[in-house]
């Protein structure tokens, strides 16, 4: 329960989102369309996580990483539980996309 609450709310092992995104990793914001287009991370995909089991389609490949973000971290944590229990292999909770956008250097 404790590495659970501490892998939700980022407190896990570090991880290199620069890394992650030179493999191809996809940064999957999944805000709703008008908080998304106040302001996101450039290249990132929108698919709002209330749509996101409808949209699954947009996101082909299992095995490429995905780095879910939202505004405070909640919705990105249960975007990667969907994504992790419909059988995406390599998917990070990145929190908050401008605290996510301050971690990478693209």
């Amino acid at each position: 329960m404790l590495n659970t609450l501490k892998q939700i709310f980022g407190f896990g092992p570090k991880v290199d989102y620069d890394q992650l995104i030179k493999q191809g990793a996809i940064i999957l914001d999944v805000r709703s369309k008008g908080e998304y287009q106040g302001g996101h991370i450039k290249g990132s995909t929108n698919i709002p996580v209330d749509t996101l089991i409808s949209n699954l389609g947009r996101l082909k490949d299992k095995n490429k990483p995905i780095i879910t973000c939202c505004a405070s971290g909640m919705r990105s944590a249960s975007a990667k539980r969907i994504l992790k229990s419909k059988g995406y292999n390599v998917v990070h909770n990145g929190g908050a996309w401008n605290s996510l956008q301050n971690k990478i250097h693209q």
